[in-house]
């Protein structure tokens, strides 16, 4: 049997800089997309700025664009111009995310692309879409959390409001571009028919708020900060020990008479009636986080969390992050892994979550230094060396 990459075969040119174009790039080229990243002549991608450096590459850029090509060229320039259309009939798929209306000053927008290539697949990320009142306006993910709601309903009660600790909808509207993309290529398999994608950041997790959206839609109720507890299941949240905090989970009729009875030793709890149901429980939690941190607080994090573990009750540490990488499970998952950098020598990156029986996603190659594939791509092409050569002296290509 044949050693295929889920995605060997497809061919991606990468406009996208940053965070959310990247990563859906990323996630394309760990299946065996060929991906070309296409930069700056004058500093590539805009987080190679981003620190922490080493030996003057960026870290934060190794993290997003392994597996990939990059392609150092002067857009602006009609040579550099002229060898995208060159190009773009050997590609199935672009994605960018410039601020709409850039790629047309720059002569790369869908309807100029397909002129070429009728059949493309042409992805557009950006903060609010390519139409609607919004859609000049630049994206940037804690704009998108604020206007989203999010922000709103994140954080303590009464306290101020709180973006999440990741870039979530830099990364949300990565993976939506990705899966789009995909479900648009099969498409394409059944049709022929290739089209642009239209991926926003602020629209991108709206349908991630599925209890708030159940709330508000029903009694208008509009969706506060819980803090560390759960919207509508209790006892669903973090719970104080003696040495740190942990998270359990009671949140059904099993789970909670489980932690009562087996691990509480509390059994009189289930017949209490301030939390005789998941409703009575949600209406007096801090009766209940009180009651229940009690008992808690007089033994480890690690004796609670294994004996909840013994008696089927959802539960976990709180980790930090180096906690977190340094688990055995997420390391026995090879979750983590390393690769040889060209300058930065060996180093660690965060690897894909999905695990394929017979198409195994792998680390192949480390990020690319800007510019490094700009000679093999364009002799793919049928540039040769002298032509190459003075694309360069004329700064057309790096």
């Amino acid at each position: 049997m044949l050693n295929l990459k889920l995605l060997e075969g497809l061919r991606v040119l990468d406009f996208s800089q940053i965070m959310a174009g990247p990563f859906c790039t990323m996630t394309l080229a760990d299946m065996g997309a060929e991906v070309v990243k296409v930069e700056k002549i004058n500093g590539g991608d805009d987080s190679r700025q981003y620190g922490p450096h080493i030996d003057g590459e960026s870290v934060s850029f190794f993290q997003l664009n392994r597996n990939k090509k990059s392609m150092a060229l002067d857009l602006k320039s009609e040579e550099g111009k002229k060898i995208v259309y060159e190009m773009i009939t050997a590609f199935d798929i672009v994605i960018e995310n410039f601020r709409p209306g850039v790629t047309e000053k720059l002569g790369i927008d869908y309807n100029t692309l397909i002129n070429y290539n009728p059949a493309l697949i042409y992805c557009s990320i950006s903060g609010f879409g390519q139409t609607g009142p919004n859609a000049k306006k630049g994206g940037f993910d804690l704009v998108a959390q604020g206007m989203s709601g999010m922000m709103s309903m994140t954080g303590e009660p009464g306290g101020r409001p709180m973006k999440s600790g990741i870039a979530v909808y830099d990364i949300g509207a990565g993976l939506t571009a990705a899966y789009s993309i995909l479900a648009a290529y099969i498409h394409k398999m059944k049709t022929g028919e290739g089209q642009h994608v239209d991926v926003s950041l602020i629209e991108c997790g709206l349908p991630w708020f599925a209890w708030e959206a159940a709330a508000y839609f029903a009694d208008g109720k509009i969706p506060e900060p819980t803090g560390w507890r759960h919207r509508v299941s209790a006892p669903y949240q973090a719970f104080k020990t003696k040495d740190k905090y942990i998270m359990i989970g009671g949140a059904n009729r099993r789970t909670w008479e489980s932690l009562c009875k087996d691990v509480l030793n509390k059994p009189e709890l289930m017949e209490d009636d301030r939390f005789i149901d998941n409703t009575k429980r949600v209406e007096n939690v801090t009766e209940l986080e009180a009651t229940i941190e009690s008992i808690l607080m007089e033994k480890t994090s690690t004796y609670w969390v294994k004996k909840c573990e013994q008696h089927g009750v959802p539960a976990g540490p709180i980790n930090d992050f180096a906690e977190a990488l340094n688990d055995e499970h997420i390391l026995a998952r090879e979750m983590v892994q390393e690769i040889e950098h060209p300058i930065m020598g060996s180093m660690r990156t965060i690897m894909s979550p999905t695990k394929f029986s017979r198409t195994p996603i792998s680390l192949d190659t480390a990020s690319p230094l800007i510019g490094e594939h700009t000679n093999e791509v364009l002799k793919s092409f049928g540039i040769d060396k002298q032509e190459i050569d003075t694309l360069r002296e004329k700064g057309v290509v790096k």
